[in-house]
């Protein structure tokens, strides 16, 4: 699944979510950061929930990841 977006400071970001536990984006360096930061931790998957913990392979917690801290403007299969 590819997401485009923008982080906190304007900068734009392209990446692929792979759904591997390894390595659970690939294209930026910094969104990979950010998904390593909060890994372990739980994610709300929508405004009101649910709430499931991030893994690598939950290609839905990282998409609901970026759309938290970042400025998702497309989210592609």
């Amino acid at each position: 699944m590819r997401v485009t977006g923008t982080l906190d400071d304007g900068a734009a970001y392209d990446v692929e979510v792979t759904g591997r536990e390894d390595r659970p984006v690939t294209g930026s360096r910094r969104v990979r950061a950010l998904v390593d930061q909060y890994s372990g931790r739980p994610v709300l998957l929508g405004p009101l929930g649910p709430r499931r913990a991030l893994t690598g392979a939950d290609t839905a917690a990282v998409v609901a990841l970026l759309r938290q801290h970042t400025v998702v403007v497309d989210v592609r299969p």
